[in-house]
């Protein structure tokens, strides 16, 4: 049972099959070429990784003191998976595993310039648009909603909307797949709209919508910017955020986006202003850019703090970070 307070987390679950291409990309593709794409790219690496929207920005509000609650599907290949998603901290019991179907696979090639090639099967997720969001307990603080089957991308923000529950509409990996009437039904009521600047293009171009009718939509917009940070606009006030330096060099950007979401909503849960949980989120996404795999080994929150006060200055404000957020 949901918990007042607590944050429910929906999205993919998945296992991450990441590559790695030493050359770039973009020297392969020929611009007068592009409407008969044939390339194939020899990789040096692969890893297989625990991976999926929903566990990666769970395991970000862990390190954080929350325990958020998984609502999607995954295959019967995922029982360990489930288990270690329980020793994080995370409430998984509304993580159905289904026993004839695989979990989720996302194919995903980077080169040197941190460009990648992804592609995804569906698997278990294909079935998430049956699971409830609410399991009639107590509402949530917060639901949010990521990347996941489109029926089930539909019926959670209607089901948010429903129960007066706020929400957060993060559509980023699966902008391809909806369509512009799909983004508006999405987003509307949303509290927060969140995705890279790239997507952001493709919500933009497929509604119809400025940034300014956005705005008139959301309470706030989020979009990240990669190597240059991310920008957070109300309807009162914008605040560039700047990104935070990297200890090592970038290993591997997937889950970046993911890292940042889970640190942005724990900084949110403890009523930080916009630009205090922008800034927390920065910190969080260099630790996943520096690990392979998208849940980088868990920081202290020490560590965490000292290198906030590198980039940032004094961090005096976030002494109730790693503390569960008020109830």
């Amino acid at each position: 049972m949901t918990r007042p307070g607590s944050v429910v987390v929906t999205g993919s679950v998945a296992y991450d099959y990441l590559m790695t291409f030493p050359g770039r990309f973009l020297e392969h593709f020929l611009p007068d070429r592009l409407n008969r794409i044939s390339v194939s790219f020899l990789v040096d690496e692969m890893r297989r990784v625990r991976g999926g929207c929903a566990p990666n920005i769970a395991y970000g509000l862990a390190q954080f003191g929350e325990r958020p609650r998984i609502v999607a599907s995954a295959g019967r290949d995922a029982a360990d998976y489930r288990e270690w998603l329980a020793g994080q901290g995370i409430d998984v019991s509304g993580l159905r595993i289904h026993d004839d179907v695989f979990t989720a696979s996302f194919f995903v090639s980077t080169d040197r310039d941190q460009n990648q090639i992804a592609s995804f099967y569906t698997g278990a997720m294909g079935r998430a648009g049956d699971l409830p969001l609410l399991d009639g307990g107590p509402p949530p603080a917060w639901v949010i909603v990521s990347p996941n089957d489109p029926e089930a991308m539909a019926r959670y923000p209607r089901e948010c909307r429903e129960a007066g529950v706020p929400f957060l509409y993060d559509p980023s990996q699966q902008v391809a797949r909806l369509s512009g009437e799909d983004l508006r039904d999405g987003l509307d009521g949303a509290s927060v709209l969140i995705c890279n600047d790239y997507e952001f293009g493709i919500v933009s171009q497929k509604t119809g919508l400025t940034e300014e009718d956005l705005l008139a939509e959301v309470g706030a917009l989020i979009v990240t910017h990669g190597p240059e940070g991310s920008t957070i606009r109300t309807p009162e006030e914008r605040h560039e955020i700047p990104p935070a330096r990297l200890r090592s060099a970038a290993a591997d950007p997937t889950g970046v986006g993911d890292a940042y979401r889970g640190a942005l909503l724990a900084g949110m849960l403890r009523g930080y202003p916009w630009e205090l949980s922008g800034r927390i989120a920065s910190v969080a996404a260099v630790y996943c850019l520096e690990a392979l795999g998208p849940q980088p080994p868990r920081f202290s929150p020490g560590d965490f703090l000292t290198r906030f006060r590198e980039n940032f200055g004094d961090a005096g404000a976030l002494d109730a970070l790693f503390a569960p957020s008020p109830r």
